[in-house]
């Protein structure tokens, strides 16, 4: 998805007058993962990944406007730099699946924003800092059940236009000849959905308009930066070990003993 919007944003980039790109906010989305050596399917997204990478950041008409880049062997390390630079986290697992996980609150406590779904570790976080201090989208996970089982009963031609123009201009070699990756396409599109990528991505797409008209607003941004930062002291290291003594191993805290003063 995340991918997908990218190539969205690139081709609404390059459909604009020049005036009208000059109300582009400038984005660069970076994109981090591995892959098990076996693990066909997910070489070719990040193969994907990177056809797309070269065609945007090599076209001069936007290349103030959208960069995308793929990290590597993405670390604690990497982390360690990208996570505090960080103002927009991606959140963007489907509902039900609970695949975000303690990295969104690293983001979180260093001020970057959330846009995600209502899953995993994003329901906590909104518990704390205020839905209305994310950017939420997307089905919840009875809606995302019921859609599968529509698909499982034969439902067809169920993405939505923005997807299949992103889709199409993959097939059509916009982004380099890449048949490897058409399979999986096709089965998105037409009978297997199954985390329901077409089902979100307009109201995903919708989201990141908030995203952009949000951070045009420099006070707002930061508002919601800083009340973000602020209330993620519940996910503290300490407020976790302390209920996890008292509610799972039942063991009572000790005080930890003070040196000895020097005389």
């Amino acid at each position: 998805m995340n991918l997908f919007y990218v190539v969205h944003r690139y081709l609404w980039i390059k459909d604009l007058k020049p005036e009208e790109r000059a109300e582009v906010v400038p984005r660069v989305t970076m994109i981090g993962g591995k892959v098990a050596p076996g693990y066909a399917a997910a070489k070719n997204v990040i193969k994907l990944i990177h056809n797309v990478a070269n065609v945007i950041n090599q076209d001069h008409e936007v290349k103030d406007l959208l960069k995308l880049v793929f990290l590597p062997n993405y670390s604690v390390s990497n982390a360690e730099i990208i996570v505090p630079a960080t103002e927009l986290s991606q959140q963007i697992s489907t509902a039900g699946t609970e695949a975000s996980g303690t990295g969104n609150m690293k983001f979180a406590m260093n001020g970057g924003l959330i846009i995600g779904t209502m899953d995993g570790a994003n329901i906590e976080i909104a518990e704390q800092i205020g839905k209305e201090n994310m950017f939420i989208f997307g089905a919840d996970d009875k809606a995302i059940l019921k859609f599968r089982q529509l698909m499982r009963e034969g439902k067809k031609d169920y993405a939505p236009p923005k997807v299949r123009n992103v889709v199409n201009a993959i097939l059509n070699n916009k982004f380099g000849n890449f048949s490897e990756i058409y399979p999986m396409l096709s089965r998105i599109l037409n009978e297997d959905d199954f985390y329901c990528l077409c089902w979100d991505f307009e109201s995903y797409c919708e989201a990141q308009k908030r995203v952009d008209e949000e951070y045009k607003n420099r006070d707002l941004w930061l508002k919601k930066s800083i009340l973000s930062v602020a209330r993620m002291g519940y996910f503290s290291s300490d407020r976790s070990i302390l209920e996890y003594a008292k509610n799972i191993w039942n063991i009572e805290s000790a005080p930890v003993p003070l040196p000895e003063l020097l005389k």
